[in-house]
């Protein structure tokens, strides 16, 4: 058993997709109508197979989950970076909002920001 897909909740998959390839540099993998909503994956370097989902928030169930999360602080997701220092300046120049700027966590440093589809997350060197 391995690790495959990996979902978060997006208020606009439009505005996600711009937002995760457009600032974060990830690569849209795949995208093809499913319904109402489209089945829209990301893929990042040296990742292998593993994709992230971009999945609608489009039930009371996951607006109320992802709003709970936001509202408590707690990010959706964490994502590794080599340098943080560099990859929080990087963001903060394209004009990401940070909640926590890079902050050490005895062996781990994080970040937090808002990624502008209802969630929070966490970059993490370590």
């Amino acid at each position: 058993m391995k690790f495959r897909l990996f979902g978060i909740y997006v208020d606009n998959q439009e505005k996600a997709l711009k937002f995760y390839t457009e600032v974060l540099g990830f690569t849209k993998h795949s995208d093809f109508p499913v319904g109402e909503a489209r089945w829209l994956t990301l893929s990042s370097e040296g990742a292998g197979d593993v994709e992230l989902v971009l999945e609608p928030n489009s039930n009371p169930i996951s607006s109320t989950y992802q709003q709970a999360l936001f509202q408590a602080g707690i990010p959706a997701m964490g994502f590794a970076v080599e340098d943080i220092q560099a990859e929080y300046a990087r963001l903060k120049q394209l004009g990401v909002a940070f909640h926590q700027e890079p902050t050490s966590m005895g062996p781990v440093t994080v970040a937090v920001f808002d990624d502008t589809c209802g969630n929070l997350v966490q970059l993490i060197q370590g």
